[in-house]
């Protein structure tokens, strides 16, 4: 079985089975393994900087958007220390914000920062924003079309009306788990001109599964084995 060379590999929050998630280690660690491009996730600090981190407290239970900048762990990197860190390759920049967060911001006011950091640093062309909260890529699209946005989606979605929603939104992807992704969906997405990002899978049968429906990338932890597996 031969499969198809233009699924890509994203490194799940860098290549986060080898080193430390969300590290400009683990970037670095994603590029030498051999992937397209990595995920990572940023939410907003007390000073207004962008920290790139996954829940919204650290580890010792402090509350990132209560903290500034130079509090932060040395390991908590900035966004563009961590884009800068990524090099050339592809970024799918997740905003964190719904309403669950405790750093929650209705203004949306991170998709702004991203826009103008991304357009600063003159890399749209190999960005894309993401975020489970509709509005902030809501936000990013009515600030700079130019710029790709996806919209993640929970297994328990349906995934053929997210996919309406995101083409009606303007949006260029569906970012489902990974397990829901089915021929009818990304026959259905590619027909309508949109990608599908499947997120997070770290089965070598699962990823030549969904490479054979042709999905436009997998989201992974496991850098290596799906680099060996779909290459």
């Amino acid at each position: 079985m031969t499969l198809p060379r233009s699924t890509l590999v994203f490194g799940h929050r860098g290549a986060s089975a080898v080193e430390t998630e969300n590290t400009v280690e683990a970037f670095a660690a994603a590029a030498r393994l051999g992937a397209d491009g990595v995920e990572l996730d940023v939410r907003r600090t007390a000073d207004a900087a962008m920290a790139v981190h996954h829940d919204a407290a650290l580890r010792d239970g402090r509350v990132i958007v209560e903290l500034t900048a130079d509090q932060l762990p040395a390991e908590v990197s900035l966004l563009e220390d961590a884009l800068r860190a990524c090099g050339s390759m592809r970024v799918n920049v997740e905003i964190k914000n719904v309403p669950i967060d405790a750093d929650y911001d209705p203004e949306q006011r991170v998709a702004g920062q991203v826009v103008e950091l991304v357009n600063a640093m003159g890399i749209a062309d190999r960005i894309i924003v993401s975020s489970f909260g509709l509005p902030a890529i809501d936000a990013v699209r009515a600030l700079d079309p130019s710029i790709a946005t996806g919209w993640l989606t929970l297994s328990s979605y349906d995934q053929l009306r997210a996919l309406d929603t995101v083409f009606e939104n303007g949006h260029r992807a569906l970012h489902p788990y990974f397990s829901t992704v089915t021929s009818e969906l990304v026959d259905a997405a590619h027909g309508a001109g949109l990608a599908i990002n499947a997120w997070t899978v770290d089965d070598p049968d699962e990823m030549k599964r969904l490479a054979d429906l042709g999905v436009d990338s997998i989201i992974t932890n496991d850098v290596a084995l799906a680099v060996a597996t779909l290459r």
